[in-house]
């Protein structure tokens, strides 16, 4: 589908204002200006993360009662089970949570849900079975807000509950000890954004600074908050939320902490992605590499087997584990290609990708765990919410599915307007699952496109890329390009700079390039100037390019490739037309 592109405007006078006032680059004075950056304080905040610009952990909504709590069981020795999620940011956050139960001498342990059989959240026969083992308290993370069935079991049986969230909540709240979430009602906490490991690392702040009876908590402790942030980066990076705010401040010490004091597990881990020589690490080391390989054990069934990783304390173990989980990443990725395939084909055969408003795909085989990936690609390409539904082979009636949005839709809303054909759903604005009746999907197909259709202005559907600057190939010096690096770490809410180029020419052939031949790197020159690109999934490309083979426009994020010791500036291709296509120099939205 092609892509309108808008180029920020710049006002000159502005920039060479804030170069000035801020003692940045003309460069970077120009990208943070189309953040709206323009004051100094706020540019110095922007760059300078400092961890002390971390609010205090008890004013997180809920952080007092829970720590109360907490302190009780810890003073009756109680048994304390933390009930975590199956992704890559429950797993972090139970690990946070375990690990600092386990530095403060608590009888603790951890449930994951099986995402296989279980599903999502808090389940009552779970409450029952912690219950039975002699579970007393139950800490939920990343999961627990919208469960409230499982909370009124957790009371008549009368365990304890305390459920840390950042999802979104329906009208009523379960019933529990304490519920700690950043939209918790009747508070006003500044920062929404935080994931599941970021509400868990401010609990478990808030629970050593109780125990220590001060804000600078004892050395052996401190040394687990800094670990546990490495963690946290992990969790948020990859659960997508903003990398603003309190996200940028924990990604980008949690960067750090990850390279020089990692988990004994993620050391192992890192080593197995090929990640330990980097001179540093970036959030895209944990989107392509971390996050990818703790989600598929999640995916495929053994969550557990994630969270044992970031805790273990075994060199033995952990080198077992690392290992195990990059092979269950390898399978992850080769059900990944194959769902796509077949999706794709659905997609374009039976159903108007490009012009219906939404996409709502079904199929029997499809791996519930693996749908999400495959639906959010979709989405990028078509630039439609797709929701995705796997049936299990065995006749089951009651599917799992995964929804993905595009064009700004909150998905949350979209799926509360179609509840009557579903079980059950859950999730994010951006991200969501349900389950439902194989015999309800095309009832619920008709009413989710209807919503759709409702909801997004024709302009909407249009996808656009956003470009920071059109900049000739000539000005990405390394230089450049590592001021640039200043507005790390790039992620959801802070995007890595999109530049764009006209007038550019293929330098010899494409080629394609990665495992299964996905991805597709050209040569490009422009005014004398050749530089390599990268086009992450996108081989297709390969025999188009050469087919226009006259002047081009590209749309490319520069990067700084450290390879065998060399490090070069290069770009991800991200579009490309030929050249004096549709280019808007203007506002967004004008």
């Amino acid at each position: 589908m092609s892509k309108f592109w808008r180029v920020q405007p710049h006002d000159m006078g502005l920039i060479l204002q804030l170069e000035k006032s801020a003692g940045v680059s003309s460069v970077v004075a120009q990208l943070l200006l189309g953040r709206g950056l323009a004051h100094p304080d706020q540019v110095r905040q922007f760059l300078d993360v400092r961890i002390k610009d971390l609010r205090d952990p008890f004013l997180l909504p809920g952080v007092n009662a829970a720590v109360d709590r907490l302190m009780s069981s810890l003073g009756n020795g109680d048994r304390i089970t933390v009930y975590g999620d199956y992704d890559a940011d429950g797993m972090t956050s139970t690990a946070i949570l375990v690990r600092c139960l386990q530095a403060l001498n608590a009888n603790v342990n951890y449930y994951v849900p099986n995402r296989l059989e279980e599903g999502y959240g808090l389940h009552e026969d779970a409450m029952r079975k912690l219950h039975e083992r002699g579970t007393s308290l139950v800490i939920s993370v990343d999961c627990g807000i919208a469960s409230l069935q499982a909370a009124q079991v957790a009371r008549e049986l009368g365990l304890g509950l305390i459920i840390t969230d950042h999802h979104e909540m329906g009208t009523e709240l379960p019933v529990a000890d304490a519920i700690v979430h950043p939209r918790l009602p009747g508070h006003s906490y500044p920062f929404d954004g935080l994931c599941g490991a970021g509400v868990a690392f401010k609990l478990a702040w808030a629970l050593c600074q109780r125990v220590c009876d001060a804000k600078r908590v004892s050395e052996r402790l401190r040394n687990f908050l800094v670990s546990a942030m490495g963690l946290v980066a992990i969790g948020t990076v990859a659960d997508v939320v903003p990398l603003l705010d309190e996200n940028r401040i924990l990604v980008r010490h949690g960067l750090k902490s990850l390279k020089h004091h990692p988990p004994l597990g993620l050391a192992h881990l890192m080593r197995v992605a090929q990640l330990t020589d980097k001179p540093e690490l970036s959030s895209d080391d944990i989107a392509f590499s971390l996050g990818p390989r703790l989600n598929a054990a999640g995916r495929l069934g053994q969550a557990q087997l994630g969270v044992e990783l970031l805790i273990t304390q075994s060199e033995e173990r952990a080198d077992q584990l690392a290992t195990y989980i990059d092979e269950l990443n390898r399978n992850r990725d080769s059900l990944e290609r194959s769902i796509y395939l077949s999706a794709l084909k659905q997609a374009q055969e039976n159903f108007d990708p490009d012009n219906d408003p939404a996409l709502v795909l079904a199929d029997r085989g499809w791996h519930v765990g693996v749908i999400g990936i495959v639906a959010g690609r979709l989405a990028e390409k078509f630039h439609r919410p797709v929701v995705m539904i796997g049936f299990d082979n065995l006749g089951e009636k009651v599917g799992v599915g995964s929804c993905r949005t595009a064009h700004g839709l909150a998905l949350f809303p979209a799926l509360q307007a179609c509840s009557e054909h579903l079980h059950g759903f859950g999730g994010h604005a951006a991200a969501a699952g349900l389950r439902i009746m194989e015999s309800h999907v095309d009832a619920f197909r008709r009413e989710f496109c209807d919503y759709v259709s409702s909801n997004v202005t024709e302009a909407d559907r249009i996808a656009e890329l956003r470009i920071d600057a059109e900049t000739p190939l000539g000005q990405l010096t390394y230089s450049t390009v590592q001021q640039m690096e200043q507005l790390a770490p790039f992620g959801q809410g802070n995007p890595r700079p999109l530049l764009c180029a006209t007038g550019v020419q293929l330098a010899g052939d494409p080629k394609k390039m990665g495992k299964g031949e996905r991805h597709l790197t050209a040569q490009f020159k422009q005014h004398g100037v050749t530089i390599r690109s990268v086009a992450f999934q996108r081989a297709e490309w390969a025999d188009e390019l050469v087919t226009a083979r006259a002047a081009l426009d590209i749309a490319y994020r520069p990067v700084i490739n450290a390879y065998m010791g060399r490090r070069n500036v290069e770009v991800q291709l991200v579009d490309w037309r030929p050249s004096a296509s549709n280019i808007a120099r203007g506002a967004v939205g004008s």
